[in-house]
């Protein structure tokens, strides 16, 4: 016997797509099967059935090999190191709920850590553009119901959000687009012929870091001025126009956008000036902006961040208080520096993504990862821990690339005596507290020839 669970949250990309059909057994513990998911949002759900899963915590040993540890083990490792480090870094949280970022915050701030997220490697030029210029923005309802102009630049979904184009953006009926991909005009602006582009109405095919050029070029074009010289950014300056008069006559457009423009030449600044065309563009019809988030809780780690210490990354927390200086307080940075003493890293994966002098740096200093699977950081770290699997085997909060928060389902339950994010966090922190209380209590001595004891 089985049963299907409806309504399951992918925890996978930022579009969180929550129309998942899952079919477990009748006991509630085995998945049988996937529905509506992508290939790779399926392959996610169902490692958790895998045979040859972690779920014991190991700890590396000097010779390279891993040995098997308790739970009790890895709190007491991992509290010791963040307590004894002068400056820890507590990086990645992307891939887990609010209610266990919240907590893993409250670590960091008693420790007196960096606390940053994967947006220091991805949008953390977005961040910086929205707290300079704001945005006009919307969420992806919108875009299903009302958006006739969609812009994809730097970003390739059909790869990197497999479901987005048809459950938001390009195919769906939504309400005020009841042709679906008939009533919208797609524009692709890319220095590759990517599997997006090849569905575009009209591709802009970019040179590779001239974004913030064509997007003044665009931006000027809207104005009615003329363009200097016969081509901008590798696009014939007859193509801009006519993509200007595209932008133009949509009743509601709107752009997203992905890493091609915040990690190419100008950084923020691409942004910024993607915001001003968008602004531009509002002078003739209504246009919003949005941000292709990857991981399934980026955006909710920026929310969290944000309320607890009033910045969305690279939060410097070491002197007591909240400093925020991008390029400097970022972990990046700071591990190319060799600022920091001890790592912690949960919900990312910066063996894979990171540059290989800040994994050299990782490998040397004491380290924690919280990973529910083997990944190249947990292989260079010194205690590796699996957790249970958020959307699977534990529900929790979780906010999608346009800023809506969806609360996340469990389907099944983890491997017996696992623990969540939010409990191995919730148990490090009671025991951080301990080991401060232990430090910061008088110890009493004997003075000399009184007799008497001072504290």
């Amino acid at each position: 016997m089985t049963k299907d669970i409806r309504d399951v949250v992918c925890p996978f990309c930022g579009t969180l797509c929550d129309d998942l059909v899952v079919t477990v057994s009748d006991d509630g513990k085995k998945i049988i099967n996937v529905e509506n998911a992508c290939t790779i949002g399926a392959e996610k759900i169902l490692h958790s059935q895998a045979s040859d899963r972690v779920t014991r915590p190991r700890k590396l040993l000097e010779d390279g090999s891993a040995v098997e540890i308790t739970y009790a083990e890895a709190i007491e490792y991992t509290a010791q190191m963040l307590v004894n480090s002068k400056k820890p870094t507590m990086y990645g949280w992307s891939s887990t709920s609010c209610e266990a970022q919240s907590v893993g915050h409250e670590v960091a701030e008693e420790v007196g850590a960096l606390v940053d997220n994967t947006a220091a490697v991805c949008h953390g030029p977005t961040l910086i553009a929205l707290q300079n210029v704001g945005v006009p923005s919307c969420t992806l309802g919108e875009v299903k119901n009302r958006a006739d102009r969609v812009i994809f630049w730097g970003c390739n979904p059909a790869h990197a959000h497999p479901r987005h184009m048809s459950r938001y953006s390009i195919f769906p009926r939504g309400y005020f687009t009841g042709k679906g991909h008939s009533n919208r005009k797609i524009i692709v602006v890319d220095p590759r012929s990517t599997d997006t582009a090849k569905m575009a109405d009209v591709l802009l095919q970019i040179k590779q870091g001239y974004d913030y050029e064509l997007l003044q070029a665009l931006r000027t074009a809207l104005r009615g001025e003329d363009i200097t010289g016969d081509e901008v950014a590798g696009v014939p300056k007859k193509t801009i126009y006519d993509a200007v008069e595209v932008l133009k006559s949509g009743r509601f457009g709107v752009i997203f956008f992905g890493m091609g423009v915040t990690q190419s030449l100008g950084k923020d600044h691409n942004i910024d000036s993607a915001i001003g065309l968008t602004r531009d563009l509002n002078n003739y019809t209504k246009y919003s902006i949005v941000a292709m988030r990857g991981h399934y809780n980026v955006a909710g780690s920026g929310q969290v961040l944000g309320w607890q210490f009033g910045y969305p990354f690279s939060v410097d927390l070491s002197r007591g208080f909240a400093r925020y200086n991008p390029g400097e307080t970022g972990t990046v940075e700071v591990l190319l520096r060799e600022e920091v003493d001890a790592v912690f890293v949960l919900g990312s994966d910066p063996g894979a993504h990171f540059p290989m002098a800040c994994n050299k740096v990782i490998a040397k200093l004491p380290s924690v990862t919280i990973d529910p699977a083997i990944s190249p950081t947990t292989e260079i770290s010194k205690v590796h821990v699996p957790v249970a699997i958020v959307g699977v085997e534990v529900g929790g909060n979780c906010y999608r690339m346009d800023n809506v928060p969806i609360e996340a389902r469990k389907i099944v339950d983890p491997p017996e005596g696992m623990l969540t994010d939010e409990e191995f966090l919730t148990a490090v922190l009671a025991r951080v507290k301990e080991l401060k209380a232990a430090q910061a209590a008088p110890v009493s001595t004997k003075a000399s020839g009184s007799g008497k004891v001072k504290a």
